[in-house]
Order: structure tokens, then C-alpha cells, then sequence
């Protein structure tokens, strides 16, 4: 029996030529993707405790995403991790990674709800207060 926060994400790649100014280039494309093991690509999709936010505000968009890891950006090809987090698929792109995304399909996003459900929705991160006693200077308490 797998853990409750992971599934396999099976998938195909597919490669479009594309010309854009002159330039020639290769768009890489997922398709066929689905929640089971068998296909060309396959990872495993692991959600974390501390995204829950993320999820959420993925889920809460027009079109939930899932966002595939490919490799260095200009290099080959090569999906390596899979996240349903916009926060972490953004950290990787600023690690020069390519990142591929696409439609999320509706049993993962029912299985989201569900650990969101489980877990509880993260909590809200507020502003902290400053306070005033022992230890603080002047200019912390103006």
C-alpha cells in the first residue's frame, strides 16, 4: 500500500518544431498524461505538508497545473521531478531548470482536495507584530 501523499504521474513528451524571428527550435510538449504507472515517462508526484498553500492556490485557479522538472534549460530533455506547487516549478526555473507543465487531470486534483481535507489547509501567514518591553530599542518601539 503507497503512502496517501504519493502517486505515479505517467506521461509522453512530444517534440514540436517551431520557428519564432528566424529562429528554428524544438517545443516540448506533455501529453497523454495520467495518475498510473504505465507509460513512456513516469514519476512519482509527492505532496508535502509544507505546500499546502500552494496546492491550494493552484487548485483554486481556472486551470490547476501540474509542472514537470525536464532538465537544464537549453540541454536535453530529461523530466526528472514532478510538483503540483507553482512556488516550487518557480524555484526551479530560477535554478536555470526547464519546467513543462499541464492540465492537471481531475482524479489528482480530487486526491489533492482530499490531503488538503486530511491535513487541514495551511495556516494563514500574517504580519508580525512588533513589541514593545525588555530588550527592544528606542527605534524598534517608534
Amino acid at each position: 500500500m503507497q503512502p496517501d501523499n504519493l502517486r505515479p504521474i505517467s506521461f509522453h513528451l512530444s517534440a514540436e518544431p517551431r520557428e519564432a524571428k528566424g529562429f528554428r527550435f524544438t517545443e516540448w510538449r506533455i501529453t497523454d498524461l495520467a495518475p498510473h504507472p504505465e507509460g513512456p515517462e513516469t514519476l512519482w508526484l509527492q505532496l508535502g505538508m509544507t505546500e499546502r498553500a500552494a496546492y491550494r492556490f493552484n487548485l483554486s485557479s481556472g486551470t490547476p497545473r501540474l509542472f514537470v522538472r525536464a532538465g537544464f534549460a537549453g540541454g536535453p530533455v530529461e523530466p526528472t521531478a514532478i510538483t503540483a506547487s507553482q512556488e516550487v516549478a518557480a524555484a526551479w526555473m530560477d535554478g536555470e531548470q526547464q519546467v513543462l507543465e499541464a492540465d492537471m487531470p481531475l482524479t489528482i486534483q480530487m486526491w489533492l482536495e482530499a490531503y488538503l481535507a486530511r491535513h487541514g489547509e495551511a495556516p494563514v501567514e500574517g504580519r508580525k507584530q512588533r513589541r514593545e518591553g525588555p530588550g527592544r530599542t528606542r527605534e524598534d518601539m517608534a
